[in-house]
């Protein structure tokens, strides 16, 4: 079995299941592989994690700049609902991320701002045809993306509503978050194909 493989098990054990509750023992028994072999391509259960959420967020990021040619509009639908959608099926490695994990992890809490910062390179680009924004551009996608981040994490708890509605509803905060930062900024117009 390879790396590869072992993510992909990993990625499947901890969707719905957390850090603390797997062993290195049950991982290995899922995964059909001796233990050493995990020790072997991440040298601890730590950074088996670690890399498993790397490999997440990596997707998770890909998917939001993916189809740069479909129009604005349709874009942040897709990348919205690709979020919503990893989120759903991916629980407790979503929870990790957003969260931290277990305490404060300096490495998990990395990787959570580089996603950030990479989800709203993504957006400023798809609304102003450029990542490099003025400073109350960025904050604003910063509040509205952690907005995202708690709506999720709520929706996950009760899910009361479809995903469509919750995307219709986060789509509806950015097109405002966006209209707000034309009015403070004005080099920065809100896209009127998202509006």
């Amino acid at each position: 079995m390879r790396r590869a493989e072992l993510i992909a098990t990993g990625r499947k054990l901890f969707a719905d299941t957390s850090y603390d509750a797997l062993s290195m023992d049950d991982i290995a028994r899922h995964a059909g592989v001796a233990k050493g072999l995990i020790y072997y391509y991440f040298k601890s259960k730590r950074g088996y994690y670690l890399a498993i959420v790397e490999e997440s967020v990596a997707d998770l990021v890909a998917r939001a700049g993916s189809e740069p040619d479909l129009p604005t509009a349709e874009r942040v639908q897709r990348t919205i609902d690709g979020y919503l959608r990893y989120a759903q099926h991916h629980q407790a490695a979503y929870r990790t991320i957003v969260t931290g994990g277990v305490g404060f992890d300096t490495e998990v809490q990395a990787i959570r701002d580089a996603v950030r910062e990479e989800l709203i390179a993504t957006i400023a680009e798809g609304a102003y045809g450029r990542r490099d924004i003025p400073v109350v551009a960025r904050l604003a996608l910063i509040g509205w993306m952690t907005g995202v981040e708690g709506v999720t994490l709520d929706w996950l708890s009760h899910q009361e509503l479809d995903r469509d509605a919750v995307r219709a509803l986060l789509t509806g905060l950015l097109r405002a978050t966006l209209r707000t930062i034309e009015e403070l900024e004005p080099s920065c117009p809100a896209p009127s194909t998202t509006q």
